[in-house]
C-alpha cells in the first residue's frame, strides 16, 4: 500500500529471549501499537533503509517463480509445527528463514506481518493470489472453520506431492521424443545450410543432370538460406506469443479437445486430467469445503477445459438437487467406471474416499503408460531420426555415380 515503509524491531519473549523481526507499516508509533496488541512491548524500532544496491531485482511476472514442490514442502513442514505446539506465527517465522526459495520467503514474511495485524492466515495468503492458488487457499480457510488447520495442510502437501510426481512422469514421457525430434531438425538445418551447397557447386561444375531427390534437397537448401532468418524471427515471436496466449479461452478451446484425440498422447492427457480432478475434489471435500464452492475450482485445476465444461454441468445438476455422477455419464471424457464409482459414493456417503481411490488408480494408470509410451517411442523416434538423415545422404550421394561417368 502507498505510504507503507518497512520496520525492524527488536524485542523479548516472556522466557526472555531476544527476538528480530521485520514488519511493514506507515510509522513507528503505528509498528508499536501493533507489537503492543501482542502484549509485547518492543526494545527498539528502525525503518529499514533500501539503498539502491540493496533492492531486490526481479525478472520475469510480478511474484517470481513458486514452483509445486516449494508449496508442498512450505505446507508440510507448517502442518508439522503447528502439531508440535508452535504458534502459528513462530511456525511462520522459522519457515521464512529456512524456505530455500527467496521468492516465498518473502511473501511468508509478508503474511506473518498480515497475521499480527489481526488477519487470519487464509485472508493473508488469500493477498498473494500469483503465488497460492485457489485450492490451497480454500483448503486452508476450511481448516481454520473447523478447527483442524494442521490436518488440512498436511493434504494440500500430499496434494501437492502427487501432482509433482504427476507432472515428473510427464515430462519423462515428452522428454525422450522433444529431445530426439530438436536434434533431427538441427541436424536437417545444419545439412541443408552447410553440407548441400558444397556438393551443389561440385555437381555444377562438373556438368550433367541431377536426379529427382537431389534436386528436392538442392531446392529446400535455398529456400531455406532466404527463409532461414525471418523462420527463426517467426519461431520467437511465436514461442512470446505462445507464452502470453496460452492460457486464453480461445486458444484452450481450440487446443484442448484435440490434445484429447491425439492417436498415441490423447489418452495420456485424459488420464492425467482425470488423476487431477479426483484428487482435487476428493481433497477438497474431505477438507470440509462445501461440494459446490470445491467443484468451482477442480474444474480449472484439471488443465483441459473439457472436463471444466463438464464439471459446470455437475454444478447445475447439484444446485437444482439432483445427483452429482448424472451429468459426468454425458460426457465421454468420463469412463463409465468414474462414473459408476462417484455414484456408489454418493450413496455410501463416502465420495471423498472413492475419489481418493480413482486418482490412485489414474496415477498408477499414467505411470503404465508413461513407460509403455516411452519404450514405444524410443525406437520409433531412432527410426524416423535414421529415415530422415539416411534420407539426405543418399540423394547426395546418388549423383557421384554420375560423376564417375562424367569424368571418364
Amino acid at each position: 500500500m502507498a505510504g507503507q515503509r518497512t520496520y525492524e524491531y527488536t524485542l523479548r519473549d516472556p522466557k526472555g529471549k531476544l527476538i528480530k523481526g521485520r514488519i511493514e507499516a506507515s510509522t513507528e508509533i503505528a509498528v508499536a501499537n501493533r507489537l503492543k496488541t501482542m502484549g509485547v512491548a518492543p526494545l527498539s524500532i528502525s525503518e529499514v533503509q533500501n539503498t539502491g544496491l540493496q533492492r531486490e531485482i526481479t525478472f520475469g511476472r510480478k511474484g517470481g517463480t513458486v514452483k509445486m514442490k516449494d508449496l508442498a514442502i512450505m505446507a508440510r513442514q507448517l502442518a508439522t509445527m503447528i502439531n508440535s505446539g508452535l504458534s502459528l506465527l513462530r511456525a511462520l517465522s522459522i519457515l521464512t528463514e529456512q524456505t530455500e526459495n527467496p521468492t516465498l520467503s518473502k511473501v511468508l514474511g509478508t503474511v506473518r506481518g498480515d497475521i499480527e495485524a489481526g488477519s487470519s492466515l487464509s485472508d493473508a495468503l488469500a493477498r498473494h493470489v500469483e503465488v497460492f492458488p485457489p485450492i490451497m487457499l480454500n483448503m486452508i480457510r476450511a481448516g481454520e472453520v473447523g478447527g483442524f488447520l494442521d490436518q488440512v495442510l498436511v493434504s494440500v502437501a500430499e496434494n501437492f506431492e502427487s501432482e509433482v510426481k504427476l507432472r515428473a512422469k510427464i515430462k519423462s514421457a515428452m522428454t525422450y521424443p522433444v529431445v530426439v525430434l530438436c536434434i533431427a531438425l538441427l541436424a536437417v538445418t545444419g545439412m541443408l545450410l552447410f553440407i548441400v551447397p558444397v556438393f551443389e557447386n561440385m555437381f555444377t561444375n562438373l556438368g550433367g543432370d541431377l536426379p529427382a531427390p537431389t534436386k528436392i534437397l538442392v531446392f529446400l537448401s535455398k529456400v531455406l538460406k532466404i527463409a532461414a532468418i525471418p523462420l527463426a524471427l517467426l519461431i520467437v515471436a511465436g514461442s512470446f506469443w505462445w507464452n502470453k496466449h496460452k492460457n486464453d479461452d480461445k486458444v484452450r478451446y481450440a487446443l484442448d479437445p484435440i490434445k484429447l484425440k491425439i492417436p498415441v498422447f490423447g489418452g495420456l492427457f485424459r488420464k492425467v486430467a482425470i488423476a487431477r480432478f479426483t484428487r482435487n475434489f476428493g481433497t477438497m471435500l474431505h477438507a470440509g469445503v462445501p461440494i459446490l464452492q470445491a467443484l468451482d475450482i477442480v474444474g480449472e485445476t484439471s488443465g483441459n477445459v473439457v472436463i471444466a465444461d463438464a464439471i459446470k454441468d455437475v454444478q447445475l445438476s447439484v444446485r437444482s438437487g439432483k445427483s452429482l455422477s448424472g451429468p459426468l455419464a454425458q460426457h465421454d471424457v468420463f469412463p463409465a467406471m468414474v462414473v459408476q464409482m462417484m455414484a456408489v459414493g454418493e450413496d455410501t456417503g463416502a465420495l471423498d474416499e472413492m475419489l481418493e481411490k480413482i486418482a490412485e488408480f489414474y496415477d498408477q494408470e499414467v505411470e503404465s503408460t508413461t513407460e509403455q509410451l516411452t519404450s514405444l517411442i524410443e525406437p520409433i523416434m531412432i527410426v524416423f531420426l535414421g529415415a530422415i538423415v539416411g534420407s539426405m545422404i543418399i540423394a547426395l550421394y546418388m549423383p557421384i555415380f554420375k560423376i564417375f561417368e562424367l569424368v571418364g
